[in-house]
């Protein structure tokens, strides 16, 4: 600090120089022409003046005062003293001392504020200059690395960092003295702008509609307190912009990927069905022929189930595909929920022989408006999960249950419920929670495609929260509005 101020001291003394020796020049000549008080008080008012527009306050005082003292001591008698015989010489002197004061004082303002509005459209014009080329950055290059190094290269800085807190990326340009990038990457993560004015190390948070995205840090900027807002903003802009385009590419490399995925499952799905079809075809002939032994009849028998089987499966996996990637468009009709519920309990619990499913129908019937179909591949998926997701020898429990104006569909079983953490996500598209992917396979698809079914015919599927009975057990429950209610309230019990 001390060095600041022997510097501003020396940068004075030195812009006084001029004016000190104008200021002999005109005694020099005033003098010897005998020019009276108030004319050589007019020259002196005119050194002083320019002295104002060429040197600061400091040397246009000091040449003000060093006039005031020439005129006493050269032209107010007596003359060759500083002493005045004649009071009105007095606050003549006085007058004068204190007009070139004035003056000086607002000369120097008037110069100081046009240096100002030059530095700040000096300023704008860097700044525009900045917006342009962050403008003209190609986003499909990397945009962050290069805006760093337009920042410096504008506003000559010694260095410039910037901090994505996103992905965690740090972007720096130039040869930091005072650790720029540490200290940018502690301003993000203390939510604190941090102001360095001796080390000239300005670092600021980054925002985007209210959102912390990442922070800037400058070093070498000059009028930080002008430049350091704008110079945040435009780091910020290009900050949205680069996160805009990068979730955009990926949007886009999701849909590709969707259309790849949707026709590869159709080609293989159509082409996994022809041969099927021949191996059915050939193992029923086989059975129809005669002449086998027992235990070739009932490979036979099996090669033709399990052939059937994966062909159900296989139109079933084409099905879930095309409904991901479509919006249902149910083809209404009215159908009776009771009994597309009860056959499938049915199949189902000839297929998992080793779980006891039961079904309680709160109602005889209840006749729905609904696309039979895709009704069916809703239930049915609600039934797989139940008997996947549940152990050997545990019970499954389907509900038949009147609602007002609503029937709903609650399928149970017993086993580890799911946790907190991913009950909100168990409906997202291409989820499934960690302990699921240890005990079967799946595409997470099945639960999104289900519930879009329902609210495409007006009702909901929701996970309900545990019961106290079923404290070790997961449900689901969906709901579809009645057409026609002309269910008796019946208890049965299959």
């Amino acid at each position: 600090m001390q060095r600041v101020k022997d510097h501003g001291f020396w940068r004075s003394s030195t812009r006084a120089v001029p004016g000190i020796l104008l200021v002999g020049l005109v005694t020099f000549i005033c003098y010897g022409l005998g020019l009276n008080l108030t004319v050589t008080a007019f020259f002196y008012l005119i050194v002083v003046v320019l002295q104002s527009l060429l040197g600061d306050f400091v040397s246009s005082a000091a040449v003000s005062v060093i006039a005031d003292l020439c005129l006493n001591f050269f032209f107010v008698p007596p003359i060759f003293s500083l002493r005045v015989s004649d009071s009105s010489d007095t606050w003549a002197l006085i007058t004068f001392l204190i007009t070139g004061l004035v003056v000086t004082r607002l000369t120097t303002q008037l110069r100081q504020q046009a240096e100002i509005s030059e530095l700040r459209r000096h300023e704008m014009n860097m700044l525009y200059e900045l917006a342009q080329g962050l403008l003209a950055l190609n986003p499909r290059e990397d945009m962050l690395r290069s805006s760093v190094s337009l920042f410096r290269a504008v506003f000559g800085l010694r260095a410039v960092c910037l901090y994505d807190g996103m992905n965690a990326e740090l972007q720096s340009d130039g040869d930091s003295h005072a650790g720029l990038a540490d200290r940018t990457r502690a301003a993000y993560i203390s939510r604190q702008d941090w102001d360095d004015s001796v080390a000239g190390v300005f670092t600021r948070r980054l925002r985007a509609a209210g959102n912390l995205m990442g922070a800037v840090g400058f070093e070498g900027l000059r009028d930080a307190e002008v430049t350091a807002g704008p110079l945040t903003t435009l780091a910020a802009a290009i900050l949205e912009r680069a996160r805009v385009f990068r979730d955009a590419s990926h949007a886009d490399a999701a849909a590709q990927a969707e259309i790849f995925r949707g026709a590869i499952l159709d080609a293989l799905a159509h082409e996994f069905k022809t041969p099927l079809a021949t191996i059915v075809t050939a193992t029923g002939g086989l059975r129809e022929t005669g002449g086998l032994r027992p235990e070739q009849l009932e490979l036979a028998e099996m090669a033709e189930s399990e052939a059937s089987r994966l062909g159900r499966l296989t139109s079933r996996l084409l099905q879930v595909a095309r409904l991901d990637k479509e919006e249902v468009k149910p083809q209404l009709e009215l159908i009776d929920l009771a009994d597309l519920v009860a056959r499938l309990t049915d199949q189902y619990a000839k297929r998992w022989t080793d779980r006891t499913l039961s079904l309680t129908k709160g109602v005889a019937s209840a006749e729905v408006l609904a696309d039979a179909e895709l009704l069916r591949l809703a239930v049915r998926q609600l039934l797989d999960n139940a008997c996947k997701y549940s152990h050997v020898g545990s019970a499954i429990k389907i509900a038949l249950e009147p609602q007002q104006g609503f029937v709903a569909v609650r399928v149970w079983n017993s086993g580890s419920a799911i946790a907190s953490n991913e009950r909100a996500r168990i409906f997202e598209r291409f989820y499934r929670g960690a302990e699921v992917r240890q005990v079967a396979p799946g595409s997470g698809l099945g639960l999104y495609v289900a519930r879009k079914i329902a609210q495409a015919h007006g009702g909901t599927l929701d996970l309900e929260a545990n019961a106290a009975s079923d404290r070790d057990g997961t449900s689901f429950r969906l709901t579809l509005p009645i057409a026609r209610n002309d269910s008796d309230h019946v208890g049965q019990t299959v």
